[in-house]
């Protein structure tokens, strides 16, 4: 796992801010990575839309190795358009487009899709970076923080933002929002004995 650049989580919580505002959601609020999409102009497409065009592509990664497709951006020109994997769970979908949405979100450039001896062109720290952002965009530092003040259970959690229980579970540790809620409790309560006097 590489290191992400200096500054980048910073820029990752105020781009999940802003793109919270722009759909008119509250920072705390769910977003779907549809909306944000449609906000976008960015076209996705399932792949059980492709299943006519290209029966056994999508039999394979639908029902034969399911975990080798997530999704994919396609370029015409500049036009950009998601296909993603119809087969796998809501909340695994939810942040395989919020992935790809990310690439957008932080101009990554374009690259093939495979390099010169036919493997996949892939840079780890692109990768990296759409990966954070898109767990940002899904459960901002507001979201996990409300979970914790809320006392929602990872199940209920991931029921109310459409992921997976691990994007909650990974989401409420990077952010330190069980951590950040106690010592603000803590402090809540010293505040509280100390105005209240012996």
């Amino acid at each position: 796992m590489f290191e992400l650049r200096r500054g980048f989580k910073s820029e990752a919580n105020e781009i999940a801010r802003e793109i919270r505002g722009e759909l008119g959601l509250k920072l705390a609020d769910p977003l779907d990575p549809l909306l944000l999409a449609a906000h976008l102009e960015i076209p996705v497409i399932p792949l059980t839309e492709l299943a006519a065009d290209a029966p056994f592509g999508t039999h394979h990664f639908m029902q034969g190795d399911r975990d080798v497709f997530s999704a994919v951006t396609v370029f015409c020109g500049t036009e950009r358009v998601i296909v993603h994997n119809d087969s796998h769970s809501p909340g695994r979908q939810s942040s395989n487009i919020a992935h790809e949405l990310s690439h957008g979100l932080l101009l990554h450039p374009l690259v093939p899709a495979l390099g010169p001896g036919g493997c996949r062109d892939w840079d780890p720290m692109v990768e990296q970076e759409a990966e954070w952002l898109a767990g940002a965009l899904l459960i901002s530092e507001e979201a996990a923080l409300s979970i914790v003040r809320l006392g929602l259970t990872i199940d209920q959690a991931a029921a109310r933002y459409g992921v997976s229980r691990a994007m909650i579970q990974f989401r409420l540790n990077v952010t330190g929002a069980r951590k950040r809620v106690a010592v603000g409790r803590s402090a809540i309560s010293s505040a509280a004995l100390r105005h209240r006097g012996p």
